[in-house]
């Protein structure tokens, strides 16, 4: 095991010897594998694995199509989303912004393919990064599209409750819940 372990320290200290990784960790120079992306992903874990690095990754991946018409590219977003989930303790890094977005995008891609697995992951976003009201309205917009409107009012109410910020986008969201919107936010309110 220290064998191994030694090897493991070598081979961290070599890549970040030759790849001169600094602070500022350039998003272009992470994305350098396109087929399958498991190097990037290696390189992402390997040396600080952190969420700023995985969605950068992750919204990159994401720009090579539509994931709500391409199975294939779906299929891949959600493994690299669930490998990211994975990869980054919650409790570390649930005050991180990031952290809560891949969360909050997971749970939206999952509900492409299975709507309750989907809920399954809101809850686990809302209960690990309840300060992000972002957070508590993409839930809520969620049950809303699948037509539970009570459900959903009182996701956006008890973010209120606990103080999620910012209020106006949660102040927002319920006027529009209350106008009978079918989006809880604009593109220009998000």
């Amino acid at each position: 095991i220290t064998s191994i372990m030694n090897r493991v320290r070598n081979l961290k200290n070599k890549y970040r010897s030759e790849d001169n990784i600094t602070d500022e960790f350039n998003c272009t120079k992470i994305s350098a594998d396109t087929t399958d992306n498991s190097g990037t992903v290696n390189q992402i874990m390997m040396t600080r694995n952190n969420p700023e690095d995985w969605l950068c990754f992750l919204l990159k991946l994401e720009k090579k199509g539509v994931p709500q018409m391409d199975v294939s590219l779906l299929n891949r977003l959600i493994g690299r989303y669930s490998q990211a989930v994975t990869a980054l303790p919650a409790e570390k890094y649930s005050q991180d912004e990031s952290y809560a977005r891949i969360l909050v995008r997971f749970a939206e891609l999952k509900a492409l393919q299975d709507p309750e697995e989907a809920r399954d992951q809101f809850h686990l976003a809302r209960l690990n990064c309840k300060k992000f009201a972002f957070v508590h309205v993409a839930f809520a917009q969620f049950e809303l599209s699948q037509g539970n409107e009570k459900k959903c009012k009182q996701i956006l109410q008890k973010a209120v409750e606990c103080s999620a910020i910012p209020l106006e986008l949660l102040e927002t969201a319920l006027q529009n819940f209350h106008l009978k919107k079918k989006q809880l936010l604009s593109d220009e309110e998000k």
